[in-house]
């Protein structure tokens, strides 16, 4: 059934002369087209800018940057070290069991379309309403934690620069988040030529700034390094839990925030050439090197941290900026630091924050194309001009920066780090569930799969996902109050409680997951696509 309304707004790339555009983009839009959509954008990622796409949203530095306080909390130098490590084995699973399915599956609408073709008939709808909300909930949530992260960076080198003469408040605080928003919007309305050509400018920043600062923590702690035994085995809990096993658990919350968003390679799969295979790649090696590279960046801090009672006093923001002070120095702590700042505003504000704001925008456009959000026939339409989903773009934007109205309460504006990560690993591991359950033998292998390994890797990434979503919902503090409760689970409940509302008194009655906005029998019969030059690997029909 075509699902593609007379007075809809879109432009079409499928209306193109199919001979004038590359081998291997008409075979992605062959592909597509047997998935039930037609072409709206222009392929313009290559494998190296969709490697680098996963990479920018991840940003390894700043995340460990912005995430070290939790770490330092729950174990000082062995959670540093082994809180980070452990998390990536599971989260690799995740990860593989996503790039099987993206590389059957390159669409945009990505894991609700996986959900809705994994689950079984009576499920599928659900299943795909389930996944698209979640999904949404962390994308949204998440533009405005690292966009927080970003302000807090910019005010600790301020704090840092004037030896805490300037300490910036809320409000001041506020208007640089909003600018950061403003600017992002912007620069997110462009053409996806000029977004993949800066994802690569992204990747090379990112790799230098991490690499430097490993370098300088290293050569210039000099003597005042702690010794290997304390580096890697020396526990301290400063977190208020009299558990210390549970104490540590709770620092899996620094990588657990850091690796998110490698979804993204899926969601921008309709822009990129060879998606099928670019798409699972982008997500394995997107993880694997932010998984390297964080464990190395940790070690070398775990080194560096020579007391982690004096660091816990700091006023600093962040408390890393305060083992840089200490290892190199007011002007060489603050040269690395203000590189970590100029990385925020150029790669991870401009590009980290955008490849965020660029894959929530994907998400918004593919749950709208299937008119599943309030206002679908805007958020679907795509610009002529740049052939981008710029209302979508607008609107995740405008989301997000309602939501940093919650930076007014420290306490609330963290709970967003959680929620975030709650709301996205939900949307993760819900197709995967489906993967290993009714959808054992649905799946038809893309380029990549993992054969009889699907099932036990599947099965640990969901248990882990169970587990972490109980963690993430606790305070740090055993004796919390309202300064230091955790209200992720305030977000997470109100956007299941709307969802699930919607579902129960609407949706149910007229959702019914991905429909094709094509007539998928007579639309790929057009082409004159050769046989032996079509994808052999797609979706089932």
């Amino acid at each position: 059934m075509s699902k593609f309304k007379e007075g809809d707004t879109v432009t079409e790339t499928a209306d193109v002369n199919q001979d004038d555009l590359p081998a291997l983009h008409r075979n992605d839009n062959v592909l597509l087209r047997k998935l039930g959509y037609k072409s709206e954008f222009k392929r313009e990622f290559s494998l190296l800018e969709t490697i680098s796409f996963s990479l920018a949203i991840m940003a390894v530095s700043c995340g460990v940057t912005t995430g070290y306080s939790y770490p330092l909390l729950s174990g000082g130098h062995f959670a540093m070290v082994w809180a980070w490590f452990i998390p990536c084995v599971f989260v690799m699973c995740i990860a593989a069991s996503m790039a099987e399915l993206a590389s059957s599956m390159p669409t945009s609408a990505g894991l609700y379309y996986f959900s809705a073709k994994m689950a079984s008939k009576e499920r599928s709808a659900l299943a795909s309403w389930i996944t698209g909300w979640s999904n949404i909930t962390g994308q949204v949530t998440l533009i405005c934690s690292i966009n927080f992260s970003c302000t807090e960076l910019i005010t600790t080198a301020i704090a840092m620069g004037t030896d805490g003469a300037v300490i910036l408040g809320s409000g001041a605080t506020f208007g640089i988040l909003m600018g950061i928003h403003l600017t992002q919007a912007l620069l997110c309305s462009a053409g996806t030529r000029i977004l993949a050509r800066m994802t690569v400018v992204t990747l090379v920043v990112i790799m230098g700034t991490t690499i430097g600062a490993i370098i300088s923590l290293l050569v210039c702690a000099g003597n005042q390094r702690v010794s290997s035994k304390d580096a890697w085995t020396k526990f301290e809990n400063n977190t208020g839990w009299s558990n210390d096993v549970w104490a540590f658990i709770l620092a899996f919350t620094s990588p657990m925030w850091s690796l998110t968003g490698y979804d993204s390679a899926a969601h921008i799969a309709e822009e990129t050439a060879g998606a099928a295979r670019a798409a699972p790649i982008a997500i394995l090696v997107g993880v694997g090197v932010t998984e390297i590279l964080g464990w190395i960046y940790y070690i070398a801090i775990s080194y560096a941290t020579t007391s982690v009672p004096d660091i816990l006093e700091t006023k600093l923001a962040f408390p890393l900026g305060q083992v840089f002070l200490n290892v190199l120095g007011k002007k060489g702590g603050l040269a690395i630091w203000c590189s970590i700042t100029v990385l925020q505003e150029s790669a991870f504000i401009y590009l980290c924050g955008c490849s965020q704001a660029v894959d929530a925008s994907r998400v918004i456009f593919a749950f709208s194309r299937d008119d599943a959000l309030p206002g679908s026939r805007w958020w679907k339409r795509v610009n002529h001009r740049t052939q981008t989903p710029v209302n979508a773009v607008w609107f995740a934007m405008i989301l997000s920066a309602i939501c940093g109205v919650l930076s007014f309460s420290t306490a609330a504006f963290n709970s967003l780090a959680s929620a975030s990560v709650i709301g996205l690993y939900i949307s993760y591991v819900t197709p995967i569930y489906y993967r290993v359950t009714s959808g054992r033998n649905k799946l038809q292998p893309g380029p990549f799969n993992l054969g009889r390994w699907s099932y036990p890797i599947g099965w640990i990434g969901i248990i882990w996902v169970a587990f972490m979503v109980v963690m993430l919902l606790f305070p740090y503090s055993q004796t919390a109050n309202e300064q230091t409760m955790n209200y992720s689970v305030v977000i997470v409940m109100a956007v299941l409680i709307f969802s699930g509302g919607s579902w129960i008194f609407s949706a149910r009655h007229w959702f019914t997951g991905p429909i094709p906005n094509i007539d998928v029998q007579s639309d790929t019969s057009s082409y004159s696509e050769k046989p032996e030059n079509m994808e052999q690997n797609s979706l089932k029909n």
